[in-house]
């Protein structure tokens, strides 16, 4: 999809004068910047945007992105979109990246701006998914559902692959691992990808399914082109699998290896967690010597970096000592971290408090209480008492009544211990009720998590129907599968069955098809030589009458009768010639060759009828069309048949009006003797034969018909009712 075979970045630095560029590994700043084409300025989204110390972000669907980092440390771009490039931050400078060459294939104009639309759009929502992650579960997960829903059935697997990477995040934030486990699958099915897997092999280890942790991550050893964070990662993941195991060495291995690494790499963070890591993997074998030397470098480390770190590796060492009854170390250890809870911003202890009270949570209550513990374990019970009271306080106002009723029942023991039974019942009363509270929160919770659940898992069901088309394609793939390796032998054969019958119907259809197509083009030249062969009879039908006229012109010795009516008939035949090989001439045409025609014969039998020709003027005869020497006949047996045997001259009227814009009603209608009256006229021997021209004209007319859908229609009736007279009506569509 994309060409980018040359890249060239131009990091675009923002100065401000007066400021020097010095830094330090303390100095932390945020880069802003892009990714962009350099000719068209097409954002890329996605890119993979990362610090040789950890820090990790991807650019939105503008192509923007924002990172925390040191002076000096190395940023890395990574995306199978372009070649990854290193740039090393010397300031707080934005850096703009363009890319040369990138260019998005489209197949139009139309399906370049749908995909772009849908594409910024699909980040987008993820973008805003990723921002409501840690804060509200529901409003996530819609928009994750949604950046699906951008994607319709375009079959972009990497992008609907983002889409499931993203929302198995967010279930593994939640702690819902069985969720998260399921998405990052369905992610990995559509795209593999290093992230995703490292991804699914934290949840497997979170959800206590640690061989498939390890079957999964294991692959990943053999891959080469993994960022060093990742690589530190995916150590880090095989060594808590491993230690979650009981196969501490493994886990020792992995969690050195990853330890190297983020030393080369300066990888702070990772520092500090792989020394605490092994730490623990030294305690577990009972190696104490050196799980307090790692300790102790782990809390070093922490030192340098956030003091919330320091507590947190504090606590961890002060759990050490506690195990190995080492009181008094643990006793000041914990005293540091409470200082260290008290010179923290007030917001940050608020959200520390605001976030889930588990047993491993760090919160001055609970650190009062482990101290009292130790001097309980010391018989120091008066040193104890003011601990014990402080975490009861705290816990009240922090609204924790984990640690409130832990401490309040120890705090009634130890007033038991010291013989003041009266506090101690007193005491052991207020226990119960903050055990009846905590019940009644136990429940609500229970409640809450149910329907919170409900809510979750319909939601994830709108999710799936979203890839129901894919899911079942997969199962039908799979049957099919399973019955081919069961059955293949009788598979094979009824393919090939089903491919005969297909072939032999296809073969069927196509002998149809060709059978009616020539059928059909055998009809259209039989009738076309038809048409043609009445043509021929026509015109020689015509010529006969006419030479008729001219010779009763010489019987009765009228040369200059003669000689106009030959004229004229010389006219009129070279048109009628010109027109014998057309189907269809323009009606004026026509109209034309009939006013000839009528005046011929009009001057042969000018005392036998008079005729009149009207045309609605309304009408544009240009634009219809009629076949040839189709009236004519018509007008023939008017004069011929019907005004020519009439004891009193007669008349001949032919209109032509329009019934619609599609129609016309040509008429040619006589008052002569009627067609009844001409039969018996007829001698024996006109009786038998037919004539030529009307018979010509009604196979004509059937032709046409069917050649042309029903273009001309024909009627004849008697005019008056005493069967006198003769009309024709002649209807004409338009093409």
């Amino acid at each position: 999809m994309i060409k980018g075979k040359h890249i060239i970045f131009f990091f675009l630095i923002v100065f401000y004068s007066g400021f020097s560029q010095v830094g330090n590994e303390s100095s932390r700043v945020e880069i802003k910047g892009s990714v962009q084409g350099k000719e068209n300025s097409i954002p890329i989204s996605g890119v993979e945007v990362s610090t040789d110390r950890g820090e990790y972000t991807i650019t939105d669907g503008l192509g923007e992105f924002r990172i925390k980092a040191s002076i000096g440390d190395m940023l890395i771009f990574e995306s199978p979109e372009i070649e990854t490039v290193k740039h090393r931050i010397t300031s707080d400078e934005d850096v703009d990246v363009l890319v040369e060459g990138y260019t998005v294939k489209r197949s139009n104009k139309k399906e370049k701006s749908i995909s772009s639309r849908s594409i910024s759009n699909h980040q987008r929502f993820i973008d805003s998914a990723n921002v409501y992650k840690s804060t509200d579960l529901e409003k996530s997960i819609d928009f994750i559902a949604q950046s699906m829903s951008q994607l319709g059935k375009r079959g972009n697997k990497n992008e609907f692959a983002s889409s499931l990477t993203a929302l198995g995040e967010i279930y593994l934030f939640h702690s819902q691992y069985d969720l998260a486990i399921t998405n990052f699958e369905d992610a990995l099915e559509h795209r593999e990808s290093s992230k995703t897997k490292l991804l699914l092999g934290k949840a497997y280890i979170l959800n206590k399914e640690f061989e498939k942790a390890k079957s999964i991550l294991t692959p990943l050893l053999d891959v080469k082109n993994m960022v060093p964070f990742q690589k530190v990662e995916l150590y880090e993941s095989l060594g808590d699998a491993h230690s979650a195991s009981s196969n501490l060495n493994e886990a020792l291995e992995f969690y050195q290896a990853g330890l190297k690494i983020a030393q080369k790499n300066q990888i702070s963070p990772k520092i500090i967690d792989l020394n605490s890591k092994i730490a623990d993997s030294y305690a577990k074998e009972n190696r104490l010597v050196e799980a307090e030397g790692f300790y102790n470098n782990s809390l070093n480390l922490s030192k340098k970096v956030a003091p919330e770190r320091v507590i947190q590796e504090n606590e961890k060492i002060a759990d050490f000592y506690n195990k190995e009854n080492r009181y008094e170390d643990e006793i000041q250890l914990r005293k540091q971290s409470l200082s260290g809870l008290l010179q923290l911003p007030q917001q940050t202890v608020a959200e520390e408090n605001k976030s889930s009270l588990s047993p491993d949570s760090i919160t001055s209550q609970r650190i009062n209480y482990k101290i009292a513990n130790a001097y309980v374990a010391q018989d120091k019970l008066d040193e104890a008492i003011p601990y014990l009271q402080r975490s009861i306080v705290e816990a009240d106002s922090e609204d924790d009544l984990v640690v409130q009723k832990d401490a309040t029942r120890k705090l009634s023991e130890v007033y038991r211990y010291k013989g003041d039974f009266s506090k101690a019942l007193e005491t052991y009363q207020e226990y119960v009720a903050v055990v009846d509270s905590l019940y009644v929160r136990k429940e609500q919770e229970i409640s809450r998590a149910a329907r919170f659940n409900r809510e979750i898992v319909s939601k994830q069901n709108r999710i799936s129907t979203l890839e129901q088309d894919r899911q079942l394609s997969q199962s039908k793939y799979s049957l099919a599968v399973t019955e081919q390796q069961l059955f293949e032998e009788t598979s094979k054969r009824q393919k090939w069955i089903i491919y005969s019958l297909i072939f032999g119907l296809i073969l069927m259809a196509l002998t149809t098809f060709l059978y009616y197509r020539n059928s059909k083009q055998q009809k259209l030249a039989n009738n076309l030589l038809a048409l043609k062969s009445l043509r021929t009879q026509m015109n020689p039908h015509f010529i006969f009458n006419a030479l008729n006229s001219v010779n009763n012109y010489i019987a009765k010795s009228d040369e200059r009768s003669a000689n106009r009516f030959l004229s004229d008939f010389s006219v009129l035949m070279r048109s009628v010639l010109e027109n014998s090989e057309e189907d269809f001439i323009p009606l004026s045409r026509e109209l034309e060759l009939l006013e000839l025609y009528v005046k011929l014969e009009h001057s042969r039998f000018s005392d036998k009828f008079d005729y009149e020709i009207n045309i609605d003027k309304k009408i544009d005869i240009e634009a219809f069309e009629i076949p040839p020497m189709l009236l004519q006949p018509y007008i023939e047996n008017a004069i011929w048949h019907g005004l020519r045997y009439k004891e009193e001259k007669g008349f001949l009227k032919i209109e032509v009006n329009q019934i619609n814009k599609e129609l016309l009603e040509i008429t040619i209608a006589d008052n002569g003797i009627g067609r009844k009256k001409s039969a018996a006229l007829k001698t024996d021997n006109q009786k038998k034969q037919k004539s030529k021209g009307m018979g010509n004209i009604k196979k004509r007319i059937q032709i046409l018909n069917d050649m042309y859908k029903n273009k001309v229609d024909v009627a004849i009736s008697d005019l008056e009712e005493d069967q006198t007279g003769t009309k024709v009506s002649l209807k004409l569509k338009k093409d």
